[in-house]
């Protein structure tokens, strides 16, 4: 199967289907954070760091993910990378998002609930991201610094995510962050997940 062009295009470029699939894409992104801190059996990464963060803070879980996106993109400048309007979109809707999921929707205690939040909170997960990078409007602010490590260092994007991912788990789990069996099922199921929803959302210039 050929490989799926995921290069920035101008926001003028069909705009009537890609800014919608964006704005879903990110909506369910925040509301797929939002259901595996409900089910609190693990979490992504970088949501360990978020958790992390706000029982050291005592922030929202969205506050602190804008914080750590804005962080994030301040790294960009040395790497050189461009943000658009999903950059910036991004971090502004999903903070958004698992802020109000998260004001809606219960923390679970019965098992049963926090594993069907778990699991479908990964599905959900993997096809937001398949949506959101879909569109071609920019990269989210992980993805911008984990492309242009790979670009200024040039190791492969696969090591360059791994030891981001890697790092920013150490970091979250040392400050209090949830690490568990969501945890392992998200990074063995994100990959696939994503590539699996990809072809149905990845925008392709018709010729």
């Amino acid at each position: 199967m050929a490989a799926i062009d995921l290069r920035p295009v101008a926001v003028s470029v069909n705009p009537a289907r890609r800014l919608p699939q964006l704005l879903i894409g990110l909506v369910l992104y925040g509301t797929s954070m939002a259901m595996m801190t409900r089910a609190s059996l693990g979490l992504s990464p970088w949501d360990v760091l978020h958790e992390g963060l706000t029982k050291r803070t005592g922030l929202t879980f969205g506050t602190a993910v804008a914080i750590a996106s804005v962080v994030v993109m301040l790294l960009w400048i040395p790497l050189r990378q461009r943000p658009g309007i999903g950059t910036v979109a991004n971090i502004v809707v999903i903070s958004f998002t698992v802020d109000l999921v998260r004001a809606v929707l219960p923390e679970q205690h019965a098992m049963g609930w926090r594993i069907t939040l778990m699991l479908g909170g990964i599905v959900v997960n993997g096809l937001a991201t398949a949506a959101y990078v879909g569109a071609r409007l920019g990269p989210g602010p992980r993805d911008g610094l984990m492309t242009g490590l790979s670009e200024r260092t040039g190791r492969s994007v696969r090591l360059v995510r791994t030891g981001i991912e890697i790092a920013v788990l150490a970091a979250g789990w040392l400050l209090g962050g949830s690490v568990g069996v969501g945890t392992v099922l998200y990074a063995l199921a994100i990959g696939p997940l994503a590539q699996l929803f990809l072809p149905m959302f990845a925008w392709r210039e018709r010729r």
